[in-house]
């Protein structure tokens, strides 16, 4: 199914949207590589009650691209694109970098967020996270040597484990194509913001709302590491664990994330 993105101006650049549904609204924030990675979401039963708000980032597909973008930044952009679509108070769901994205909204306007569901958060922090970097190296120097469309495939393997590819275009189709046209937003952007971004209990202390965290079990130490560190943070942390699932989650089962996340939605407006 072909999607027609809309397009919005806030703080002078463009980002492309989507609103898909009617009913409370939940702003979908995608992490690296694949800017329709939570698309999939869209199609799941457990979340037609509500209004699903997908936009791409900047550095992705469509929307502007700019250098030195940090996760305040991206955070700015997202209150500025609800403020344009007229939301004032949003649930807010995101994976990866795009959770990271999340937790600095919520810390920085707390009362814009009504539930966090955090799908495996980029927190880079404890042995786990050095671990990572260690085996990140090798992907950043291949992409370093001029081959982009290789460093991802193998920053994907990395991540999804054999059969990768098959599994994100069965939900995504066209998502690696476009994840090789956006490499640069993640090589040359983004890992630098990961890296520089900084959170702990004193911007967490800020945060009211409900916070679930969604594991995939085959994800690996760094993304069980980032659990452990939510619940440090917010000790009524609420888990939804995704059988079999990588970090890949929401393309590989994207139903157990959706009952996930409509499970926090309900719970969180007492539904």
């Amino acid at each position: 199914m072909e999607h027609i993105m809309q397009c919005v101006s806030v703080h002078g650049i463009e980002l492309e949207y989507e609103i898909q549904g009617s009913g409370d609204p939940v702003l979908l924030i995608h992490g690296a590589h694949i800017a329709d990675a939570l698309r999939p979401l869209g199609g799941q039963d457990a979340l037609d009650p509500f209004a699903l708000i997908h936009y791409h980032r900047c550095g992705f597909a469509g929307s502007s691209r700019l250098s030195g973008i940090t996760t305040e930044d991206h955070s700015r952009h997202a209150v500025a694109l609800l403020d344009a679509l007229g939301f004032h108070r949003t649930h807010v769901v995101g994976h990866s970098y795009g959770a990271a994205i999340a937790l600095e909204l919520a810390a920085a306007h707390p009362q814009r967020v009504a539930s966090l569901a955090l799908l495996e958060p980029a927190v880079m922090a404890g042995q786990a996270s050095k671990e990572f970097t260690d085996v990140m190296r090798p992907v950043i120097t291949r992409y370093r040597a001029g081959d982009p469309g290789g460093a991802v495939d193998d920053f994907f393997a990395l991540l999804g484990g054999p059969g990768w590819r098959e599994r994100i275009e069965r939900t995504v189709p066209g998502g690696v194509d476009q994840a090789k046209k956006d490499a640069a937003t993640f090589f040359e952007v983004e890992l630098p913001a990961v890296m520089k971004w900084s959170f702990g209990p004193s911007r967490a202390a800020a945060i009211d709302c409900r916070v679930l965290s969604i594991l995939g079990t085959q994800s690996g130490p760094l993304f069980a590491e980032g659990r452990k560190l939510l619940h440090v943070w917010f000790p009524r942390c609420e888990d939804a664990d995704i059988i079999g699932a990588s970090h890949l989650l929401q393309m590989e089962a994207p139903a157990g994330v959706a009952q996930a996340v409509a499970g926090l939605l309900r719970r969180s407006f007492g539904r």
